[in-house]
């Protein structure tokens, strides 16, 4: 064999075999170290289990799990807890509680007024200090018992 041929075979190439395998194996290190998504925490579980005998008490048929719930509301209740009473969040559950139809023939609806237990049981376990605007709030809209069980 000729010089040509041998290089690159060497010593030199076991060098960066190391140094990429050393990359690799920190890597995988500071990414093991990073990952919190299976951290199972024992507060957000009370909370969930919390809210699960709330629902089941409100007459709740289909009941999600445990670790469901904990896993979509964690121990500060997400999304449904910022600032629940704002003008977009509002604007959201009118257009929610309409008649379906688009641009000027969307009208309100009376609504049925168990369709914000479930919005109320959830921040009277995880937000408790922001339900009392909230409950202003679905008390100022005019409710009936519209569906039928």
């Amino acid at each position: 064999m000729s010089d040509e041929q041998n290089l690159g075979t060497e010593p030199e190439n076991k060098f960066i075999y190391w140094v990429a395998g050393g990359l690799v194996v920190v890597l995988m290190v500071i990414g093991l170290v990073a990952y919190r998504g299976a951290k199972h925490d024992q507060e957000a579980d009370q909370k969930a289990q919390q809210l699960i005998s709330k629902l089941q008490a409100a007459g709740v048929q289909r009941l999600p799990s445990t670790h469901q719930v904990a896993r979509v509301l964690g121990t500060d209740g997400g999304s449904v807890c910022q600032d629940p009473a704002n003008a977009l969040r509002k604007a959201t559950l009118f257009s929610m509680i309409s008649n379906g139809a688009a641009g000027p023939g969307m009208r309100p609806i009376i609504t049925d007024s168990r369709l914000f237990r479930g919005q109320l049981a959830v921040m009277s376990v995880y937000c408790p200090d922001e339900l009392d605007k909230v409950q202003s709030f679905i008390n100022d809209l005019k409710t009936s018992d519209v569906v039928r069980s």
